[in-house]
């Protein structure tokens, strides 16, 4: 491609809106623009890029085995309320009427669609197993868009969706994705981790997020550098401490700590570990009757170590709480533990509530916690002697870095990740929610056991950027640069020897498949480079009159901090080589 016909819109500030640098890079490289709140053109450089990641998307899964098709961005709310998600999904999901006051949505995803599709066309054992893809735009309506690509409104999706006869065929293609998975990620460059997940929202038995490792993201990935264990935070197990709990050494006694409501600054005034103080959670369950009204409510009381933070989503698990929870409102508080909260702990309440010890807490003594009166907590706390055993012991904390693996084979370590992909093992769910059934090998109906599997194709451009990127602007891996090699030739516009090296240099390039930019703008040199840099592109050939006296090129990849002289002879080989690999 020549850069006087295509379009290169670089700009050297990005929006004071823009707050990560993947968003102020990508506005900077002319790849983006805003358009509304949390949806964006791509510009020619960007789609460039969404498209080099489609294509790796599709050549892998079709090497899987996977068949693409299209489905509708816009989808009738009937399917939706088969599976109940209509209305159990929260303002996500984008709905409307049309003119004759039907109700439709906005896709966020197409598990509805395409088990429907699957319920009416695969009808005998024969048929399966089968595993349709598409790539195609999702819509999410979130609260607060925000960080350009990576928390958009509007974005491209690869959702894949597997049916199988049984359990044991769904698991084989479950592990034909996740190995497809594995091959996208290493062609597309960038540093990753497969991390064990919750299955969330969606649903199922077995799930696992692609994580791209950057110091800016989201997610806490939890790992186990000297073995294979790795999950997210969410997921990630708290073993019980290995040690059984010690015997009271303490005598019970209440401690004045007037305006000292945290654990933090309770360890502080006495001195103590914030490892020997226990927070009070309050939570709230409610029970309703057949019309969805309440009928009752039930206080939960859950304690973690001072210095641990509660994971909602494994308190989610608790038997009692499946069916959701939320924070207990104050005047539910007052009423059963007697104050506001702040000095709140599991003795001396006013009325019972169901205590939750976290597998850490209910192996500690000699613990302090609030004495349910203001300004004063309890020190010497031990249960059995002090209060009753808790009503459940379970795992409901974040881990730490230095707690022990789960599989036992070292501690565990903590990063920051992106989540670019996700795995699922579906089961039954929606295919028993829509009557998708098949005909077996002895003509009875049976349920197809369902997988689904996302990659998000846009979110994958920004977690690249947040791996890779310095001062100067992005850092592509070869695979999914919107061009592989730039030539830079130094005043082309007036140098037939650097035009006519320029030219042959870059028609060797493209005549050996190599994705090649000239930049035949006329830019001065200190424009055009800093253009490339900012763009990304991994390798530069640099072209001028000086060098080419002496028969030589400079060619630099984009995180050297130099560049290497060549002969103008060698330089489409040794270039083309680099590209492919080589050294």
């Amino acid at each position: 491609m020549r850069a006087s016909k295509f379009f290169i819109s670089t700009v050297k500030e990005a929006p004071n809106d823009a707050e990560v640098v993947s968003h102020k890079l990508m506005i900077r490289a002319g790849m983006i623009k805003r358009l509304s709140a949390g949806i964006y053109s791509y510009l020619p450089m960007g789609l460039r890029v969404i498209r080099k990641v489609e294509a790796i998307i599709r050549e892998e899964m079709d090497r899987a085995g996977a068949i693409e098709l299209s489905m509708p961005v816009v989808q009738p709310a009937e399917l939706w309320q088969e599976t109940g998600r209509f209305e159990k999904m929260g303002p996500e999901l984008l709905r409307f009427k049309d003119r004759h006051e039907r109700d439709f949505i906005v896709q966020p995803t197409s598990e509805e669609v395409v088990t429907d599709i699957a319920r009416q066309e695969l009808r005998s054992y024969r048929q399966l197993p089968k595993n349709f893809y598409q790539i195609q735009t999702k819509f999410r309506d979130e609260r607060r868009p925000r960080f350009g690509i990576m928390r958009g409104r509007e974005f491209t999706m690869k959702d894949a969706y597997s049916f199988d006869r049984d359990a044991a065929g769904a698991e084989k293609s479950y592990d034909n994705m996740f190995a497809a998975y594995q091959r996208i990620f290493d062609r597309f460059g960038l540093t990753y981790r497969a991390v064990a997940a919750d299955t969330g929202a969606i649903g199922g038995s077995r799930s696992h997020e692609f994580q791209v490792i950057a110091d800016t993201g989201e997610d806490a990935i939890v790992y186990c550098p000297t073995s294979d264990y790795a999950a997210n935070m969410e997921l990630a197990e708290a073993l019980a401490p290995a040690e059984p709990r010690a015997a009271p050494i303490q005598a019970l006694a209440p401690v004045p700590t007037p305006g000292k409501s945290t654990c933090a600054d309770v360890a502080a005034l006495l001195d103590v570990p914030l490892a020997k103080t226990v927070k009070s959670l309050v939570l709230a369950t409610e029970q309703r009757d057949e019309e969805g009204n309440v009928k009752g409510t039930q206080v939960w009381l859950l304690l973690v170590r001072g210095d641990h933070d509660l994971n909602e989503v494994k308190a989610s698990k608790i038997e009692g709480f499946k069916g959701g929870f939320r924070f207990a409102t104050v005047p539910e508080i007052i009423e059963h533990f007697g104050i506001k909260p702040g000095y709140l702990g599991p003795l001396n309440m006013k009325k019972p509530v169901k205590v939750v010890a976290d597998r850490t807490v209910a192996a500690m003594s000699d613990f302090i916690t609030g004495a349910n009166q203001w300004d004063q907590h309890l020190t010497g706390v031990n249960w059995g002697r002090d209060l009753p055993e808790p009503d459940i012991i379970a795992d409901i904390r974040n881990v730490q870095a230095g707690d022990p693996s789960p599989d036992g084979k070292g501690a565990l370590s903590i990063q920051r990740g992106i989540e670019v992909g996700h795995v699922f093992f579906l089961g039954t769910k929606y295919s028993e929610a829509m009557k998708a059934t098949y005909l077996d090998e002895t003509g009875k109906a049976a349920l197809m056991v369902m997988g689904c599997y996302g990659i998000g194709v846009t979110r994958i451009v920004g977690a690249a950027i947040e791996q890779g990127h310095d001062a100067k602007g992005i850092i592509f891996p070869d695979a999914i640069a919107p061009f592989t090699v730039a030539v830079c030739p130094i005043g082309m516009d007036k140098s037939p020897v650097v035009r006519e090296a320029a030219e042959k240099l870059y028609a060797d390039l493209i005549a050996a498949g190599i994705d090649a930019l000239l930049d035949d703008r006329g830019e001065r040199p200190g424009a055009m480079f800093a253009d490339m840099e900012l763009i990304g592109i991994p390798h530069r050939v640099t072209i001028g009159d000086r060098g080419l006296k002496d028969g030589k090129v400079e060619y630099q990849h984009r995180r050297d901090s130099a560049a290497t002289p060549l002969a103008l002879a060698d330089a489409a080989g040794v270039v083309i080589t680099r590209v492919r690999g080589g050294t």
